[in-house]
């Protein structure tokens, strides 16, 4: 296997002689309440970096990956971030279901859906929260019953916050297919096909007036017996890898990110004479002090596993995240209420899109429970 600093140096290099020409303009475009930027263009983008052989990196080869470690990985995610390449449009296939199918799907499964998820030629959305169930994943009320010849699945029930489902072509799905089952027993994990009759997609506008999250509903929607991840009524211990794989290595080429963030607002707050203001100094140096917390935490923790390591993680940059957009408010001051080109500046995208870091994902509050009961082992919360 490649050392890991020759392995970065590659990376860099190739990054630096890729983002150039019509790739150039996309840099910095993309990410968490910025999906809308540009996205065909860095579909393109994410199809050639899939060319290069730098997507799924941590497959196994027999599966199209390159079998790297965690290590290789961190270093290509903090160089990426660096080059302020632009955000991907499939992350949901390659960090998520990629390594769920890896885990836990048949070989047809695999052979099936794996190669279009490495060259970037569908794309996923992720069918676990509903009106009833958002963070409490367990209360799942969407059904699915196979027909009386076995063949299919037929789906019925309501999805929300499904992000960058308006663009994706396949869904998977968490649905209870055991009748009279309760909370996290009877449940599957389903792929379902989205272009097809008996499923609606509803982008749901945000505060930022665009949409990446969705309403999905399932009208008699379906999909073939064969199609479901695992045992069907055992989906919740597969739902819940998945969620582990959601918080991966990424999460450090996130903080190069926030890192970058964090330096733009000190460079305006120089400039307005914002930081003269010793409140403002004192939330931009706690704000500095916290990225390093997260970054020590992200690597002391990335090759054990360990109960809530995730949760502790989630609650870290959703809550310094989000006190970053409170702070650019405090750093722009009055300016931070106008709209003098009629359209959001960086900070005002900031400050509204933040307010959902703490929800997505798993809000603070589900986050605090599963620390407190499944770590901890304290009493379970009290249920109204």
């Amino acid at each position: 296997m490649i050392e890991v600093q020759t392995f970065r140096a590659e990376v860099r290099q190739w990054l630096a002689d890729n983002l150039v020409g019509e790739f150039a303009a996309l840099k910095g475009l993309g990410g968490p309440g910025r999906e809308h930027e540009a996205y065909e263009e860095r579909r393109a983008w994410n199809q050639h970096l899939a060319a290069a052989g730098l997507t799924c990196l941590g497959w196994p080869e027999e599966y199209g990956g390159r079998g790297l470690s965690v290590a290789h990985r961190v270093a290509f995610y903090e160089e990426y971030a660096k080059a302020d390449a632009p955000d991907k449009v499939n992350h949901l296939g390659e960090e998520l279901l990629g390594p769920t199918l890896i885990a836990y799907g048949t070989e047809e499964q695999k052979k099936r859906f794996l190669p279009n998820i490495l060259n970037v030629t569908e794309l996923w959305a992720q069918g676990y929260s509903e009106p009833g169930a958002g963070s409490d994943l367990a209360n799942v009320s969407t059904s699915a019953e196979l027909d009386a010849e076995g063949q299919q699945w037929h789906i019925n029930g309501q999805k929300v916050w499904t992000s960058l489902a308006h663009w994706a072509q396949w869904c998977f799905v968490v649905a209870r297919t055991e009748k009279g089952s309760k909370r996290h027993h009877g449940l599957s994990y389903l792929l379902v096909p989205l272009d097809q009759p008996g499923v609606e997609i509803r982008p749901i506008v945000q505060l930022t007036g665009d949409s990446e999250f969705n309403e999905v509903f399932f009208d008699d929607a379906r999909t073939e017996a064969s199609l479901v991840v695992g045992e069907p009524g055992q989906g919740w211990g597969v739902a819940m890898a998945t969620l582990t794989f959601e918080r991966g290595v990424s999460t450090l080429g996130q903080q190069i990110r926030y890192k970058r963030e964090l330096e733009g607002l000190i460079d305006v707050a120089k400039r307005s004479g914002a930081i003269d203001d010793p409140l403002i100094r004192l939330k931009l140096t706690e704000s500095w002090t916290g990225l390093q917390a997260m970054r020590s935490y992200a690597m002391a923790t990335m090759d054990i596993e360990q109960p809530g390591q995730d949760n502790v993680s989630k609650l870290l940059w959703a809550n310094w995240h989000r006190e970053l957009g409170e702070i650019a408010m405090d750093v722009q001051g009055m300016a931070g209420l106008t709209l003098p080109g009629g359209e959001f500046d960086e900070w005002q995208r900031l400050f509204l899109f933040s307010r959902s870091d703490t929800i997505y994902g798993g809000s603070n509050e589900i986050q605090r429970n599963i620390i407190a009961e499944r770590v901890l082992g304290l009493p379970r919360e009290a249920k109204g």
